[in-house]
């Protein structure tokens, strides 16, 4: 198990590294550090204005040891802010040296450890249960009870499952005045089993990483295989579990401590998708702000800091940190609480509430194909004397998708878009419809919807769709998507789906069309069957098949 433990590290580890990895005055290399820590080894930063200690136990209340490692300014002459670290999913104490020397740096203690079930701490991987919150208060004594810190200035901060960790501990204990959770969930149930539909590499993922480097508790891989093979009967003690673990349903006790709430979140994390984190952001009443960026689970929060390179979330959290903290008037201070990055722009736009007050809901109606036109997106209902259908067939996936999971939405951080061609998709195991070229550009910030007229052919179907941007030449850029699965529905039964694709910030050029695209399959996605089955969208006077997107 050691052997694959190294080789599974080593592996992730060449996926971070690259030439461009820069070394620090002292010589140490943020890359480095990073993969030693994938290897449970400490390589930290050094300077004159702090010291560290990376020989830390803090026992648990159920007596599991938890690693922990701090960074103490030197000359402290009264009591000082400090931050709690929490790792992410399958890393540990290590993870944030690169942080933690900055900040120690700007004169805070910075105390990171290893929940438990990770890195070299006991026990066994709670996922962000009762026991790591419960673990989490117990760190802020060990903190307070053993360091020059002000208790009225502490922070805590994570990435992903210390994301998560950070806002539910901090609902638990307000001694926590400021929170920084980037890659964050809101929902854990609407993460794994959003519109009843498994997000299948990402559960994989999860519980392979969690196995491998961690000390998996075995009812994550039990509810995780309940999800996955839509065992209907467990799905509530699924969602039930879940729900504990969800900082959405504990908005109430955050507004209630007055905890001021960072959030960084990526438009193709696939993993938690932003809506239900979105809804929940909406729902806080203390100070909030949120950046929303491309990329995909925690790729704008890791990357760029390991290669040395700047990144939004990061300087957002120095800034949200020194706001709260130590009083600082920091830029973020004064700034609207919505950041959202148009996608392939350099432009960001700030909002004050989400959905936008300012925007406008433009609904498109579809209309059937034909054999000699393709479905179109009109302003008008479709009308007719008589019902039309179109088919398509389940047994194969199509050029309409979110392609490679992970890699393709890394790229879109760097700035290369999904493409797909719309003219060459396959018209009989998916379907698309268009709108008029477009006369003046189309500013897309939200939430699109869609609401679909269909009749199922068998009794287990998926869904997903996909909004795309359309030049002349009829190639497609993805611009959101969106899935759902009906795993047990009426075959023959006509019936509506509604549901909302990913949120997102695009503009569309004057001169494109905007396309909105269905099949069956999606990489992301675990489908419900391998039966070949078809699904007829239906269209008629009282029954609309519509697109609804929210623009500026």
């Amino acid at each position: 198990m050691k052997l694959i433990k190294t080789i599974l590290t080593a592996s992730i580890a060449a996926s971070v590294l690259v030439p461009a990895a820069q070394a620090n005055n002292d010589g140490y290399i943020p890359a480095l550090s990073f993969v030693a820590g994938l290897l449970n080894q400490g390589i930290f930063p050094t300077s004159d204005a702090y010291t560290t200690n990376d020989d830390i136990i803090v026992e648990a209340n159920d007596g599991v040891d938890l690693a922990a490692n701090v960074f103490v300014p030197n000359d402290l002459s009264e009591p000082a802010p400090a931050i709690i670290f929490v790792n992410s999913w399958a890393l540990n104490e290590y993870e944030y040296l690169t942080q933690a020397g900055e900040l120690a740096e700007k004169g805070y203690i910075v105390f990171s450890y290893s929940t438990r079930g990770f890195g070299t701490s006991e026990g066994m991987i709670n996922t962000a249960g009762p026991k790591d919150i419960d673990d989490f208060s117990r760190v802020i004594d060990y903190l307070i009870e053993n360091y020059n810190v002000d208790p009225e200035r502490i922070g805590s901060a994570g990435v992903s499952y210390g994301s998560g960790i950070s806002l539910i501990g901090a609902a638990h204990d307000p001694r926590i005045k400021a929170v920084s959770a980037m890659s964050a969930w809101g929902s854990l149930a609407d993460s794994l089993y959003g519109n009843q539909t498994p997000r299948l590499v990402w559960g994989e993922l999860l519980t392979l990483s969690g196995n491998l480097l961690g000390n998996l508790d075995p009812i994550v891989e039990q509810h995780w295989s309940n999800i996955k093979n839509q065992n209907l009967s467990e799905i509530p003690a699924v969602m039930e579990w879940a729900g504990v673990r969800s900082p959405s349903n504990y908005v109430d006790e955050l507004n209630t401590n007055g905890t001021a709430v960072y959030i960084a979140k990526a438009y193709g994390d696939n993993l938690f998708q932003p809506n239900s984190l979105m809804s929940m952001f909406e729902q806080l009443t203390g100070p909030k702000h949120i950046d929303l960026v491309s990329g995909t689970h925690a790729s704008a929060d890791l990357l760029p800091p390991v290669i040395g390179a700047e990144a939004l979330p990061w300087t957002s959290t120095y800034q949200w940190f020194d706001h709260h903290l130590k009083g600082d008037n920091t830029p973020i201070a004064s700034a609207k609480p919505i950041t959202m990055k148009v996608k392939f722009e350099d432009q960001y736009d700030s909002f004050d509430h989400f959905p936008i007050e300012d925007s406008s809901t433009e609904t498109f109606y579809l209309h059937p194909r034909s054999a000699f036109d393709d479905g179109d997106m009109e302003s008008y209902p479709y009308w007719s004397f008589f019902g039309r259908d179109n088919t398509i067939n389940a047994w194969a996936g199509t050029l309409f998708s979110t392609q490679i999971p992970l890699l393709s939405q890394i790229l879109e951080q760097l700035e290369v878009p999904i493409l797909a061609s719309i003219p060459a998709a396959s018209d009989i195991r998916s379907i698309h419809w268009k709108s008029s070229w477009l006369s003046e550009e189309m500013q897309i910030r939200g939430n699109p919807s869609v609401s679909l007229q269909i009749q199922p052919k068998h009794d287990e179907i998926q869904l997903v769709a996909y909004l795309y941007d359309m030049n002349a030449l009829g190639v497609g850029k993805l611009i959101t998507h969106g899935a759902i699965t009906l795993p047990d529905t009426n075959s023959g039964e006509k019936i509506s789906v509604d549901f909302d694709l990913v949120t997102t910030a695009y503009d569309v050029p004057a001169g494109h069309r905007l396309v909105l695209a269905v099949d069956t399959k999606d990489p992301q996605y675990q489908s419900p069957t391998g039966v070949d089955y078809f699904v007829d969208f239906e269209y008629s006077s009282n029954k609309q098949s519509t697109l609804k997107v929210p623009t500026l």
